[in-house]
């Protein structure tokens, strides 16, 4: 195989493809470098299996409150086979991994290294030493680098955590069997995906959290998820910050806690950590070639995603930025036209949709009401209570919201926010509201029984006392 290419590629999941697909198309050589298992974390451990696990879950639930919701439905659920759930989703991992990673890498045909690789070299001559299994060194030279190792999860240094044991988001979707209690450590987008997720498979599941539940959205979303949570028996303990972590003589974990200025001791079966991640840049010897790196480890980049060597260049989750998969992937794709292509494209996130999936799920996008006035704009919003969206109403699910945050001066939509069902569809459809007026969206099509219909509701809200409306007009 040749050492010297056009790009080589330190990883291989949705940054690393989207930069190889994109280049390769652009005609110029590639090589992608992986340690580990082909694909990175979206379809390994991220995305794709613990969506395929919440999805099951929440057919259990489902059935499971199907004869409350709807009359006439009777329906039972039984206890989880573990091994066959986890065994279907793993199933899907590999299927998705052969046909969207491996399958693609040999249909474009760029080379793939397995082993660690660090940087050598030099800032001006830098070039990349990969170890292989069997201990044989191999130097590879490129006229550019892109770092696309993304984040693992993290744990912050309790006092007997590491001794306790405990679970992270990956290590949870491997169990075999439902943890009769679990506790949950975190109040983001992981820590209430895998909370409502093991709640309804059959755990008693216990939240300790920091602040509120998805602080960095609308308020409003908290006081949802609260009580959703609250109504499938899942416990939230607000403002505990975990200061000791032991197991007792049964084998139970017990949480040592400082909740609101007392201290509280919390038990279960087992711990599940869910309080961030952190880029995974170590190993990389990233100062070799004068590629500064910020507190968390993360690669500091420019709008334009290089780094402060002008020849490397970091895509995904290492970027500390946003970690989404769609974002790793747009990342890709910019490293490869900028490096390429002339392009001198800028990353812009004003209109980055984020969902989380829950159920019912939060989907936004824009700008939160607090983020408005912090800007200095003069904000108006309405809060749409679900009751007015008919979908809703024949789903027999009112839990949640639509929201809309507008520039009072200009009545331009700035941000939207949803708990709901399939909010994620109201997040991508926020994407293209964004910039109209209320105006605009409340005079716009709408199909009926649709909940994307409650974003025109609320549009109307604005201007019109939407009680007073028939159900379609």
């Amino acid at each position: 195989m040749p050492t010297k290419y056009d790009l080589a590629i330190i990883g291989s999941g949705g940054g690393a493809f989207a930069a190889a697909i994109r280049a390769t198309t652009l005609g110029k050589s590639v090589v992608m470098i992986e340690r580990g298992t082909l694909g990175g974390t979206c379809v390994n451990t991220g995305c794709v299996p613990s969506k395929a696990l919440i999805a099951a879950a929440d057919a259990r639930h489902a059935a499971a409150d199907a004869s409350d919701r709807f009359p006439g439905i009777a329906t039972t659920t039984d206890p989880v086979d573990m091994p066959a759930l986890i065994g279907g989703k793993q199933a899907l991992v590999e299927s998705l991994r052969g046909e969207k990673y491996a399958d693609v890498a040999e249909s474009y045909g760029w080379a793939i290294r397995r082993g660690d690789a660090a940087f050598a070299g030099g800032p001006d001559a830098p070039v990349l030493e990969v170890t292989a299994i069997d201990g044989a060194v191999a130097t590879i030279e490129a006229d550019h680098y892109l770092v696309a190792t993304g984040s693992r999860p993290w744990a912050p240094p309790i006092d007997g955590l590491d001794e306790a044991g405990y679970l992270t988001s990956t290590t949870a979707m491997e169990l075999t069997e439902v943890p009769e209690s679990l506790l949950v450590l975190g109040g983001g987008y992981v820590a209430l995906e895998q909370a409502q997720l093991f709640a309804r498979l059959g755990s008693k599941v216990t939240l300790l959290v920091r602040s509120r539940l998805a602080s960095k959205e609308e308020p409003e979303v908290s006081k949802a998820l609260q009580e959703v949570f609250a109504d499938e028996g899942i416990r939230v303990v607000r403002r505990a910050v975990p200061t000791r972590v032991s197991r007792d003589v049964g084998g139970e974990v017990v949480v040592t806690a400082d909740v609101s200025g007392g201290s509280q001791e919390f038990s279960a079966d087992q711990v599940l950590v869910a309080l961030g991640r952190r880029p995974v840049t170590d190993g990389l010897d990233l100062d070799a070639v004068g590629v500064k790196t910020g507190d968390a480890g993360e690669v500091v980049v420019t709008d334009r995603l290089r780094s402060s060597n002008p020849r490397v260049w970091a895509a995904g989750d290492v970027t500390g930025h946003p970690e989404f998969v769609y974002v790793a992937a747009h990342h890709g794709t910019l490293v490869a036209e900028n490096a390429f292509a002339d392009a001198e494209r800028s990353i812009d996130y004003a209109r980055l949709p984020r969902v989380t999936f829950t159920g019912p799920a939060i989907g936004a996008v824009g700008m939160t009401e607090k983020q408005v006035l912090a800007a200095g704009i003069r904000c108006d919003c309405r809060v749409l209570p679900l009751h007015h969206v008919a979908r809703a109403l024949v789903n027999r699910d009112t839990r949640g919201f639509i929201k809309i945050v507008v520039n009072a001066d200009t009545s331009e939509i700035l941000g939207l926010t949803a708990v709901t069902k399939d909010a994620g569809e109201l997040a991508a459809a926020g994407v293209h509201v964004l910039g109209k007026t209320v105006a605009e969206v409340a005079d716009e099509w709408a199909p009926y029984l649709t909940m994307a219909e409650g974003i025109r509701i609320a549009a109307k809200s604005f201007t019109t006392d939407i009680s007073l409306l028939s159900c379609c007009a």
